[in-house]
């Protein structure tokens, strides 16, 4: 008896927890959205940096898009460089298969990742590492081909609110990009760059090695809520004091609190596997799995 009245109690927790666990997986945003088509500049006040994706393509055997990244100056027009990375999407992450890089001072610099490296994760929480490994081949200017090695460490560093040309974003990704490389026995590099990632839209800001910092200017993803139309002609209907002043029943709000939240999770879960009509949200005859999605999904804000 003990048993039963233990794991009856115990029930609506496991479903409450389980229910959490799907509605912070349907949240998850995308830090990197990798369509092709997408376009993102942004400028400092030196240089124009365009970011495009492109494709698809094949590149070593593998159909990928291409994200292009053209750097120019803004007083003469003058193409710097063009670095060129070749990108899968999964589920997860931007895996990296090959990059060529144009650098205008040193030459062409290109690496292969047999093994793709991750690129980006989509979804990016504090404190995030990953990092990028590769064999790189330097033809200089010169004509010259040199054998390389680059390593690039990643972290999520903060989260931040941003102002730019193009708009204000909030809760976006501060990533750390902590780069070695080293060749010929001549050339070491180590640069630290940082780059700010917007959920659902993608690079906002840049900064440079030398701590310049370029900021969007334009994209063609929406980087500003859309204005309400108010065009539209309204007619006002005759109701009295007491109807205007009465709020309309919010959808999913069981315990009519004026919001959708833990409360209204807490007691559907609490009747899980009954005929409860009041926690029965769906309609369907009994309280389960579905009920529960409901209810996390149209948490109010």
């Amino acid at each position: 008896m003990k048993t039963k009245i233990f794991f009856r109690r115990l029930k609506p927790v496991l479903v409450l927890v389980l229910a959490y666990s799907f509605a912070l997986t349907a949240a998850a945003q995308n830090y990197y959205p990798a369509d092709v088509g997408n376009t993102w500049v942004l400028e400092d006040a030196k240089e124009r940096r365009t970011y495009s994706l492109e494709g698809p393509e094949t590149f070593q055997g593998t159909e990928v898009i291409t994200l292009k990244i053209e750097i120019e100056e803004l007083d003469t027009g003058d193409l710097i460089d063009t670095d060129k990375y070749f990108l899968t999407v999964g589920s997860e992450d931007i895996k990296l298969h090959g990059t060529i890089l144009q650098e205008a001072d040193i030459g062409v610099v290109t690496a292969d990742f047999p093994t793709p490296a991750t690129f980006f994760p989509l979804n990016l929480t504090l404190g995030d590492k990953w990092q990028i490994v590769a064999d790189a081949k330097i033809k200089s200017n010169f004509g010259l081909t040199i054998d390389g090695k680059s390593t690039t460490n990643l972290e999520v560093v903060a989260f931040e609110d941003l102002e730019t040309p193009a708009g204000t974003f909030q809760n976006c990704a501060k990533v750390e990009l902590a780069l070695t490389f080293s060749a010929g026995g001549f050339i070491n590099v180590e640069a630290t760059t940082y780059q700010w990632l917007a959920p659902d839209i993608g690079p906002v800001q840049y900064q440079n090695s030398e701590g310049l910092i370029s900021k969007l200017v334009s994209s063609n993803l929406p980087t500003e809520p859309e204005e309400p139309d108010t065009t539209e002609e309204h007619t006002v209907s005759e109701q009295s004091p007491e109807e205007e002043t009465t709020p309309e029943p919010l959808p999913y709000d069981v315990t009519g609190d004026g919001t959708v939240n833990i409360l209204d999770l807490t007691f559907v879960a609490s009747h899980f596997g009954e005929s409860n009509a009041e926690a029965d949200v769906n309609g369907d005859g009994i309280v389960n799995i579905l009920d529960l999605v409901l209810i996390t999904h149209n948490f109010s804000d």
